[in-house]
């Protein structure tokens, strides 16, 4: 059984992985480099950042690491993210650290606004549902993107701990907790001859919602799935696709899915939009325009 409160082995093993990358990443002088613009990464392979922080894309973690670090070097990316549905806002911002491209740290916000739902429950205009993501990843092996003559993947396992603070509100909606741990493991390959990524996330969750909602007792495993072509080195078109468990009462809940446009006119600056659908959420099908701006290096 997993300690949702305090995911301490999961820190713990992140905190043990991320020490010895750095032992191991020391340049001879026992200094480290920051990636810049002369990193030897391409362009978009940090990815860009998914609604729950993590390097990826807007909807699924990748096993790419954040930013433009190489082996030797710490790179990272900050990001804010703003959907627009049919009932309901959600603005999304955080930022990430790569360390030596094997580690992932990060830590995000997603505020949820109810608009007109939130009168109509009697919360008052505007209301938000916060939600705080605490996100960790580490490559096991693989490299999407140089081991071209691998049919290998890049692989990669991740946690993302979030509290929502609306405790009240979740447990009157039959939310049995105000905090859940996710799990996932992606498969990551770049194929440069076709330019097409394709990644592959299997998530084990307990959340309604991406946690929106809450969280039931009990995990489920649900997959992520997305596909990029890259058009020319600046631009790269896509979709997206991720199943949600459907565990509370009093609204069913849809998977969703994406289609993306993804611009990086430098390292340093991407900006990608998109047409989601959300599914059910409450009072009925989401679906609207995603934007979001993201700063690397």
């Amino acid at each position: 059984m997993i300690d949702k409160a305090c995911p301490s082995g999961v820190l713990a093993a992140i905190v043990f992985t991320l020490s010895a990358a750095t032992a191991e990443a020391q340049s001879d002088d026992g200094m480290f480099n920051l990636a810049g613009t002369t990193s030897g990464r391409l362009l978009l392979t940090g990815g860009v950042s998914q609604v729950e922080g993590s390097a990826g894309g807007g909807l699924t973690p990748w096993a790419l690491i954040a930013g433009y670090g190489t082996e030797d070097e710490i790179g990272g990316a900050a990001y804010f993210t703003r959907v627009e549905t049919d009932d309901f806002s959600l603005d999304s911002y955080g930022v990430q650290v790569g360390f030596f491209n094997r580690v992932e740290l990060s830590i995000s916000q997603q505020s949820f606004n109810l608009q007109d739902v939130g009168v109509a429950l009697s919360l008052g205009p505007d209301f938000d549902i916060d939600v705080t993501t605490y996100g960790a990843k580490l490559r096991l092996f693989g490299d999407a993107v140089l081991e071209q003559d691998s049919w290998i993947p890049q692989v990669s396992v991740g946690a993302q701990y979030k509290t929502n603070a609306q405790g009240g509100l979740l447990s009157a909606l039959g939310a049995d907790e105000d905090n859940g741990l996710d799990l996932y493991v992606s498969a990551t390959k770049l194929y440069l001859d076709q330019s097409l990524l394709l990644n592959a996330t299997v998530r084990f969750t307990e959340a309604n919602q991406f946690g929106i909602l809450g969280f039931q007792d009990g995990y489920s495993a649900q997959f992520e799935g997305s596909a990029a072509y890259l058009i020319n080195r600046f631009l790269a078109v896509g979709v997206e696709y991720r199943t949600k468990p459907d565990e509370l009462a009093v609204a069913a809940e849809d998977d969703a899915f994406d289609v993306f446009l993804a611009w990086a006119p430098t390292k340093n600056v991407s900006a990608t939009l998109a047409y989601v659908d959300l599914g059910n959420i409450v009072v009925g099908d989401q679906s609207g325009v995603y934007a979001s701006v993201n700063f690397s290096f």
